[in-house]
C-alpha cells in the first residue's frame, strides 16, 4: 500500500457517495465526470476494494464503500471545519489577481468556488485588466497572460494552461456545419483583442479563400461568445474559454478535428509574495491538470 493516502481522491469519493452519482459530484467539486472516475478509480486502487457498483447511468456503494463512507466522512468533514475555523480567524489575507477581462468572467470566476471553500479565511481580488504585466501602473500578487513577452524581470513564472482554438456556434447554428465550406452561408464573430484567429484558423488548414457571409466585430471576447451562444453566427475561439459552455451544451464544436494551436498561458508570482499567493498558485495548479473539455 503507498504510504500517503490520495486526499483528493477522498474528496472526489465523498462527493460522489453523497450525491450516489459521478455527475452531481462533478458538479460539486467543478471538475468533469471523467476527473470524479478517475480520482475514485484511484483510491480504490489504493484500498484494494470497490467503493461503488457501476450501472448504467448510476453508481451505487459497495458494503466496503459505505463503510468508507461511515467512517472517513466524518473525519474529513472535521478536518475541514477545523481548517476554515483556523483560517476564518487570520485577518487582512488577500490575494490581488490580474487577468484580462474575458478570462475573468469565462475562466476563473466560474472556478473560484472551490478556492473560496478550501480557503475561506482568503480574500481574492480580482483585477481586470488589458495592459500587459509589465505596466507601470498595475498592481499585483499574481497575473495571468498568454505567452512570456512584455512580463517584469522581477516575476516568477509558471507555465500554466495550453489551449488551443476551435470553430464553436449555437446548436441550431451548427446543425448542418459538417465541413468548412458550410460556414460561407454564415455570419462570422469577432473580437477586436482576438481579431487575427480566424485567418490564423484558415491558414493552419489551408483553406485561406473561406469567406463567411458576413461578420460583425466587438470588443471583447465575451461578448462575441454570448453572441454565439444566441445564435447570432459562429466564431473560434480558445478551449480556454469555451469549456463550460461546450459542457453545458450552450456551444458545440461541429468540426472537433479541426483545431488551431495557441499560444500556453502563464502567471507570474511577484517576488515578495505572501504564503496566501503561493496557496492560490498551488491551486491554480491543480486547476490547470483538470480536463478543459468533457471526454
Amino acid at each position: 500500500m503507498a504510504a500517503h493516502l490520495p486526499l483528493n481522491a477522498v474528496r472526489a469519493f465523498l462527493a460522489a457517495a453523497r450525491r450516489q452519482s459521478f455527475t452531481l459530484a462533478a458538479a460539486d467539486l467543478h471538475v468533469t465526470h471523467g476527473a470524479i472516475s478517475r480520482q475514485v478509480r484511484s483510491l480504490e486502487d489504493y484500498l484494494g476494494v470497490a467503493l461503488f457498483e457501476r450501472r448504467v447511468r448510476q453508481v451505487r456503494l459497495t458494503p466496503a464503500g459505505q463503510q468508507f463512507l461511515a467512517e472517513a466522512g466524518p473525519a474529513l468533514d472535521q478536518v475541514a471545519a477545523a481548517a476554515r475555523q483556523v483560517m476564518a480567524q487570520a485577518s487582512g489575507r488577500a490575494v490581488r489577481i490580474n487577468v484580462r477581462p474575458t478570462f475573468a468572467v469565462r475562466w476563473l470566476i466560474p472556478r473560484l468556488s472551490d478556492f473560496v471553500a478550501q480557503y475561506p479565511g482568503i480574500e481574492p481580488q480580482i483585477l481586470t485588466s488589458i495592459a500587459p504585466p509589465n505596466a507601470p501602473d498595475l498592481s499585483y500578487d499574481i497575473a495571468i497572460r498568454r505567452g512570456l513577452e512584455n512580463w517584469p524581470d522581477t516575476l516568477g513564472m509558471h507555465p500554466f494552461l495550453e489551449d488551443e482554438a476551435l470553430l464553436v456556434g449555437a446548436p441550431r447554428l451548427m446543425r448542418g456545419v459538417t465541413e468548412p465550406a458550410a460556414l460561407a452561408s454564415l455570419t462570422l464573430l469577432l473580437a477586436k483583442t482576438r481579431r487575427t484567429d480566424w485567418e490564423d484558423w484558415k491558414k493552419h488548414l489551408g483553406i485561406r479563400r473561406l469567406r463567411p457571409k458576413a461578420q460583425i466585430l466587438f470588443d471583447h471576447s465575451h461578448f462575441v461568445l454570448q453572441a454565439a451562444i444566441d445564435g447570432l453566427g459562429y466564431t473560434i475561439a480558445p478551449v480556454s474559454l469555451l469549456a463550460n459552455d461546450l459542457t453545458d451544451g450552450r456551444l458545440v464544436c461541429p468540426l472537433p478535428d479541426l483545431r488551431l494551436p495557441m499560444v500556453r498561458y502563464y502567471y507570474g508570482v511577484h517576488p515578495s509574495a505572501s504564503s496566501e499567493t503561493h496557496l492560490f498558485s498551488r491551486w491554480l495548479d491543480s486547476q490547470a491538470r483538470q480536463p478543459a473539455m468533457p471526454a
